[in-house]
């Protein structure tokens, strides 16, 4: 089998399995790309990306660059002399310059099943909308987002138990297999690619702190969704009386109760918090896993045990201290 010269280009953790998948592979990765070091944590330390820290372990090469527009950046990957480039949520964009420089171009691995969600948060997105499947699709990159011809893909199913960090753990590990099985096809020859679908396209925007906060006037599916895909980040949350309550996993009662004021507690069951919910609180979303402010995550069962005061049926979640109490 032909051994190609690989540059990987990749950040976060989702990244690093692919790159620790090549790294056990026959191909030789001759340098590595990531975003420059980001200040984390309390302290505001520069840290290191999961990737750069994956690559240093293995004494690769490592280039930062802000931009790859700069010809001397350019210039610089040039003179590696690569066979092709594999980018895995890199957070930069390849100019035509940089597609056109390894002899084999460059190759995506895209966590979404193309050309649904496109961009930027695939996995949480695919959760969120209800799809009952995602997947990897492998793609030779174009000069546009996410819309280059597709090498291969992978299909996972998506359940009523899926959230956001089961998914992309699933995915990181599916596509790392299937980018050393693509290459291997590359290096020999073997490959074709299919042109994406005109029909089907959907982007994934960007995911944000501020749509973590839940509206309980919306229908109870759809924040199930959301609090599944948003664990572990951003973490939806609602207010609780001046705190916040952190919910981290959830599912629907069927079925439809008299009209209460959306984010009224319920009845608790054994094992779930119960919460109105929809334009007139005739749906009751259940919540099993939770986080009290500055505690850890935990079972619903165990807060329920500890007897929360704000967690007593009648109390309103959604709304600070001051309007407890106010009807609809």
């Amino acid at each position: 089998m032909s051994q190609l010269r690989v540059v990987f280009a990749g950040t976060p953790d989702f990244a690093a399995s692919s790159l620790a998948a090549l790294l056990a592979s026959k191909h030789k990765v001759v340098a590595v790309y990531t975003q420059p070091d980001r200040p984390a944590g309390r302290g505001r330390k520069l840290t290191p990306s999961p990737v750069k820290k994956l690559a240093l372990e293995h004494a690769l090469p490592v280039y930062q660059p802000q931009t790859l527009k700069d010809p001397a950046a350019q210039a610089e990957l040039g003179a590696l002399n690569a066979d092709i480039m594999v980018v895995v949520a890199y957070g930069l964009l390849l100019p035509q310059a940089v597609l056109d420089t390894p002899r084999l171009g460059c190759i995506n691995v895209h966590a979404s099943l193309l050309p649904r969600w496109r961009g930027a948060a695939p996995i949480q997105r695919a959760i969120e909308a209800g799809d009952n499947a995602s997947g990897v699709t492998i793609m030779q990159m174009d000069a546009g987002l996410d819309t280059g011809a597709m090498l291969h893909e992978v299909r996972t199913p998506i359940t009523e138990q899926t959230t956001g960090g089961d998914l992309h753990d699933r995915l990181a590990l599916q596509g790392a297999t299937a980018l050393t099985s693509v290459l291997d096809k590359l290096a020999n020859g073997n490959t074709s690619a299919t042109p994406q679908p005109e029909e089907g396209v959907t982007y994934a925007t960007k995911l944000s702190k501020a749509e973590a906060e839940l509206d309980f006037t919306q229908p109870a599916e759809r924040l199930a969704r959301k609090i599944r895909a948003f664990n572990p980040w951003p973490v939806a949350w609602c207010q609780m009386g001046d705190d916040r309550l952190r919910l981290l996993m959830a599912s629907v009662q069927a079925g439809e109760q008299g009209a209460t004021p959306p984010g009224t507690l319920l009845e608790n069951g054994e094992d779930h918090l119960r919460i109105a919910c929809g334009p007139e609180g005739r749906e009751v979303l259940c919540i099993s896993s939770a986080q009290l402010p500055g505690g850890k995550a935990m079972a619903v069962r165990d807060l329920l045990n500890a007897r929360h005061a704000r967690l007593t049926p009648g109390n309103r979640l959604g709304q600070p201290e001051s309007q407890q109490g106010d009807a609809l």
